[in-house]
């Protein structure tokens, strides 16, 4: 069994998944010219990075990853999508991402789950948490069936379940402290030293949180894999 990982850019790789999804990831870079795939293999990943879901002359990688992501859906392919992957699969499915019309959300913020949370196969254990934001973009309109599985303030959006295996999650569960704090640096960010110490200090109620929903995740990829 293998996971697709699409990484759009090198300093927001797999962090904590590489270790806590228990199957193999085959990486692709489109940034240092590798194609995206037509399709993913038994699951697919695509993670996080500074452009806009809308940038593709930024990243002129993202109209290909936008069709994966669509046909993961279609295949119902288990698909996990972070941050960027999840304002692309939102654009790939018929919803709505612009700029956040209350600026960037970065650092440790809460999020808590919706009642669909608790029959889900990944988040049910989840309640009210901190998770690592770093994001300017927001969805503002989920595709159609989605359902809305977490939530947050000031972007309520925060995680939802598309079709029968496809997971969006704003946030990223896969950052540890080193990958977030190589974030605040470049660009620099006035509150950087503030902001990695509360991440910091979280570490461990960030794994205890999140490591469980990879885990999950992993368990899905398994029981689906094609054969």
């Amino acid at each position: 069994m293998r996971i697709t990982v699409i990484e759009h850019e090198a300093e927001a790789g797999l962090g904590y998944l590489a270790g806590w999804l228990g199957l193999a990831c085959e990486v692709v870079r489109p940034y240092l010219g590798e194609e995206v795939p037509g399709r993913a293999a038994d699951g697919l990943i695509v993670l996080g990075g500074a452009a806009a879901a809308w940038e593709d002359e930024r990243s002129p990688w993202q109209p290909a990853t936008r069709d994966l992501l669509r046909r993961a859906v279609d295949d119902a392919t288990p698909t996990l999508a972070v941050c960027l992957g999840a304002q692309l699969l939102t654009m790939a499915c018929g919803g709505t991402v612009e700029r956040g019309a209350h600026g960037v959300e970065v650092g440790l913020r809460e999020v808590a789950a919706l009642p669909a949370a608790a029959s889900d196969r990944l988040l049910s254990g989840v309640g009210r948490a901190v998770a690592i934001q770093y994001h300017q973009d927001a969805i503002t309109r989920l595709p159609e069936g989605a359902v809305p599985l977490m939530t947050g303030d000031p972007y309520p959006n925060q995680a939802y379940r598309l079709g029968a295996a496809a997971w969006a999650v704003q946030f990223h569960p896969e950052a540890t402290p080193e990958i977030f704090a190589s974030w605040t640096a470049d660009p620099p960010l006035e509150a950087a030293e503030k902001l990695n110490a509360e991440v910091e200090a979280a570490e461990s109620a960030l794994v205890s949180t999140w490591r469980p929903v990879a885990q999950a995740f992993a368990d899905v990829v398994r029981t689906t894999a094609r054969t």
